[in-house]
């Protein structure tokens, strides 16, 4: 199962009422929840199915299904790495916490949980992230497109998260513990009894913002749905038959040219996808 499965089952199965949908079947509490329940779906193709059929579905499909703490929220077995992200409005940014964006994602990042790390054997998978809207319950807008096209390689965050942690560690006079964040400080008064932790707070804006150039939004519809792929991932898949022969009405397929995220100079072919409702 790969990405062209989810657009495939997204196209002829849209689930707007995602809140009600899945309330309704007791698989979620909040709009979140929901979303990332049917992101599940759309990538397992397990509409309908009954709660055993889907577990032992999902069992298949999925080699890690994650958390809220750790990065992704779920891998493909032997596929792409998954990041589900719920926003409130049109215009709003994805907060990613305290993890930078990934281009793609590493078995040795120290952001992963050791089952995530562990789930299959696996080095590198590339990142898909999956941005939804929900309001009033209801599912306007969704987003897929791949960290490669989204955001700048490791490098670029790492070098600016290094920079900090360095000139934090500098501070004279104070006790340093091991922390994965920014800093931990320790006996920061004279009395050696207040702590402080410094933390970074990422965030990114939002796919439509960010590939605005190429696409734009009929605020019209009732449901827009957007998906990039970059030409060489795309070439990757041995599936995409599966919508290039869809004759549905509101969906499309047309080559774009996107700009490199580490170079915006240079652009690269890819595969504007796109689907509506009125």
């Amino acid at each position: 199962m790969n990405i062209i499965n989810a657009i495939y089952n997204l196209v002829n199965r849209p689930v707007i009422d995602v809140v009600s949908y899945y309330t309704g079947k007791n698989r979620a509490n909040n709009s979140g929840d929901a979303l990332e329940e049917y992101i599940k779906d759309l990538f397992a193709g397990t509409f309908d199915m009954n709660e055993t059929e889907r577990l032992e579905t999902l069992n298949n499909v999925f080699s890690y299904l994650g958390n809220n703490s750790n990065p992704p929220d779920a891998m493909l077995r032997g596929g792409d790495a998954i990041e589900t992200k719920k926003i409130e409005s049109n215009g709003s940014a994805l907060a990613l916490n305290s993890s930078y964006p990934k281009h793609d994602l590493k078995s040795d990042s120290p952001m992963i949980s050791n089952a995530c790390r562990t789930a299959e054997h696996w080095i590198k998978k590339d990142m898909i992230y999956a941005v939804g809207i929900v309001n009033n319950d209801k599912l306007k807008h969704l987003a897929m497109v791949y960290g490669l096209d989204y955001c700048a390689s490791e490098e670029c965050y790492s070098r600016i998260k290094t920079t900090i942690k360095n000139g934090v560690e500098s501070i004279p006079g104070v006790e340093f513990a091991e922390s994965r964040e920014l800093g931990h400080i320790n006996k920061v008064d004279p009395l050696g009894i207040t702590y402080m932790r410094v933390r970074g707070m990422w965030g990114i804006e939002n796919p439509w913002k960010v590939f605005e150039y190429i696409y734009q939004r009929d605020f019209t519809n009732s449901f827009n749905f957007m998906c990039i792929i970059n030409e060489s991932k795309w070439n990757s898949f041995d599936n995409t038959e599966l919508i290039t022969s869809l004759h549905i009405h509101g969906f499309d397929i047309r080559d774009v040219r996107i700009k490199n995220p580490d170079n915006p100079a240079q652009l690269v072919n890819a595969k504007l996808i796109t689907y509506f409702l009125n």
